[in-house]
């Protein structure tokens, strides 16, 4: 089968439109195969607790500011070494995320993930000077940044399509809800035990992998056709006809072998990429240089700065992300990805110039009793619309556009870019304060709003569409 390069002539192909015996049974097919089924629901669930992992190591760094910095006797640059390090070891996950996941499977590289995360995770518990800590961090680092990228991408694989989009942002709920927790218990733990605490999850989810297939859509990579096919009936169920949607992942799988060079960092750069790529990267981009890293890692410096309770408001933030995640799931496959996306990136835009507006009045030392409370009602506008859908969606596109002979590479190059842009941010973000807490959050209101531009001139909409339909319309060969 040959493979189209706009979305009208791939429907038209018979592999789309494939019947028996003269009847169509295309829809009975893709509808009986896309019921959910608690094999699919154990996987995904299992899968998101790296996300759970994920949200705590970033949440982490708010809420053991103060004992670690009293503790320890570190200064401002010190700990925001310490903070943005995770980053850096991110980095490095990240560029060997796709190759792993690529070479292993991506079942067996989560569990490389949650080795990295228990390692450091141990090592910053038991940590008595600073650079033990760098270390632990790092490590962590290393662990989310491979979580970052095959977390998404297994999800995305092992669903079908009508499903898709609410089972691949709830990568992003399990990650709010890591988040939030963690700035929960850690009002009221020691750094050390919440460090411990965290290895938890990471126990659990290594616990469950054995039991989850890999892949299909990996394993058709590879070669193995036999375990894909069998891989795809366990997660749609024994009586469930995946006839079609198996030949259409083995047909396009061999087209692309036959028509398109192995996938590396070269082959990303060939003009048929260059749209995905646009897309992939310039949404990772911006959704860092919004402002996220710097406020997921200092709310609680935030807060101080402007006047507030701390306990409160990164409390009042953990419920507010919580909620507009879980809204994003609901509104994923219904809505669409685009439509949360311009929703999310405009509420970001607000909830950061309400926030720096605070900090502006502030400053001139006008409506001192009320501006506290602007800070409040803006940073919980930005986090609860951001995790809407511009929390999680850039990876849920990432993981939808990039065909599976580049997959790897491409995903390993935006995830790569995400998280550099988050050291970025990350490192910056104390030293931005210092200069101009107003100026820091207009600058992010500002990257919000030209993300609503980028989003509604670039952004192709997904939904409904299979991980097939979709690669082959914007990756003509």
């Amino acid at each position: 089968m040959g493979i189209r390069g706009s979305e009208g002539s791939l429907n038209s192909t018979p592999l789309l439109s494939s019947s028996k015996d003269g009847v169509d049974f295309h829809e009975d097919e893709r509808s009986e195969a896309s019921q959910m089924t608690f094999m699919l629901v154990f996987t995904a669930v299992s899968a998101t607790i790296g996300s759970y992992v994920f949200g705590l190591a970033l949440a982490y760094s708010s809420p053991a500011q103060y004992g670690i910095v009293h503790d320890l006797n570190l200064s401002v640059a010190e700990y925001s070494t310490f903070g943005s390090i995770l980053t850096i070891g991110a980095i490095v996950g990240a560029t060997l995320s796709g190759r792993i996941a690529d070479y292993v499977g991506r079942r067996l590289a989560m569990g490389f993930s949650e080795v990295f995360c228990i390692l450091g995770s141990v090592i910053i518990a038991f940590s008595k000077v600073s650079w033990w800590l760098y270390i632990g961090r790092m490590l962590v680092g290393c662990g989310v940044g491979i979580i970052s990228y095959v977390v998404p991408v297994y999800i995305a694989e092992i669903t079908p399509k009508d499903l898709r989009g609410a089972f691949t942002e709830g990568h992003l709920l399990m990650t709010c809800c890591g988040l939030s927790l963690t700035y929960l218990i850690g009002a009221f733990l020691n750094w050390r035990i919440l460090a411990l605490i965290g290895t938890v999850p990471c126990i659990v989810h290594l616990l469950t992998l054995p039991f989850i297939p890999d892949s299909p859509r990996w394993l058709a990579k590879v070669g193995r056709m036999k375990e894909s096919e069998s891989a795809l009936q366990r997660l749609r169920g024994k009586h469930a006809d995946v006839y079609e949607e198996a030949t259409e992942i083995r047909e396009y799988t061999e087209a692309l072998q036959q028509h398109t060079e192995k996938g590396n960092i070269i082959v990303l750069f060939k003009l048929q990429y260059l749209r995905t790529l646009t897309v992939g990267v310039g949404l990772m981009m911006l959704q860092q240089f919004g402002g996220i890293s710097g406020i997921l890692f200092y709310t609680n410096s935030i807060f101080i700065s402007a006047g507030f309770s701390d306990t409160i408001g990164t409390i009042a933030v953990g419920v507010f992300k919580v909620s507009f995640s879980f809204l994003g799931v609901l509104l994923m496959d219904k809505c669409g990805r685009r439509p949360l996306l311009l929703a999310s990136a405009t509420g970001a835009c607000v909830g950061s110039f309400l926030t720096a507006l605070s900090f502006f009045l502030k400053d001139l030392q006008e409506w001192k009793s009320i501006s506290p409370f602007i800070a409040l009602v803006g940073v919980l506008v930005y986090m609860g619309l951001f995790s809407l859908g511009m929390s999680g969606i850039p990876s849920v596109i990432m993981s939808e556009i990039f065909p599976i002979n580049v997959k790897g590479t491409a995903g390993s190059l935006v995830i790569l870019v995400n998280w550099t842009c988050s050291l970025i941010v990350a490192y910056t973000f104390n030293f931005l304060m210092s200069w101009s807490s107003s100026g820091t959050f207009f600058l992010f209101s500002g990257i919000c709003a030209s993300t609503v531009v980028f989003v509604a001139k670039l952004v192709p909409e997904t939904k409904g569409r299979t991980l097939e339909e979709i690669q082959a319309s914007l990756n003509s060969l």
